[in-house]
């Protein structure tokens, strides 16, 4: 069996060739994740959001069936000013006509079929966008997203 020798010379060009590969793959390899920057001069295009429509089945210790309807994901995170494109896909419950608080923008969501709102908030909050249909515990409920701004 041959023994594997390595002089000085040889260790050097081994390190600098795993040295080279490691660079090489964070920086071509962070471009995958990395989001578009805008600058004031460009146009803004919208960050998308995608929303599914959901629902929780269960039987509590006397056998009644319960059940709750939600938003996933139920915590939605953006910037003032900054342009949403929210796509809500309807997965369970026949539909949901929803509000989002402190706008003038309302829908529905259809089983089946995918809804679009494009929103942006100016100023800083939370905004709950409700399922007016599923609002509360009697109805199944809250079903309920909460879009948090930060300035």
């Amino acid at each position: 069996m041959k023994a594997l020798v390595l002089s000085g010379k040889k260790i050097m060009w081994v390190v600098s060739g795993c040295t080279l590969l490691a660079v090489l793959l964070f920086v071509f390899g962070s471009f995958g994740d990395s989001l578009p920057t805008f600058s004031g001069s460009e146009q803004e295009k919208a960050r998308e959001v995608n929303i599914v429509t959901g629902e929780f089945k269960a039987e509590n210790a006397d056998g009644e069936q319960i059940e709750t309807y939600r938003f996933d994901p139920g915590t939605i995170f953006a910037e003032a000013g900054e342009p949403l494109k929210l796509n809500i896909y309807g997965v369970n419950g026949e539909e949901h006509p929803f509000v989002i608080e402190g706008t003038e923008e309302q829908g529905v969501v259809h089983q089946g079929n995918e809804t679009v709102v494009d929103v942006k908030f100016d100023k800083e909050g939370v905004y709950r966008m409700i399922c007016t249909t599923h609002s509360d515990f009697e109805t199944d409920g809250p079903m309920v997203a909460y879009i948090v701004v930060d300035d």
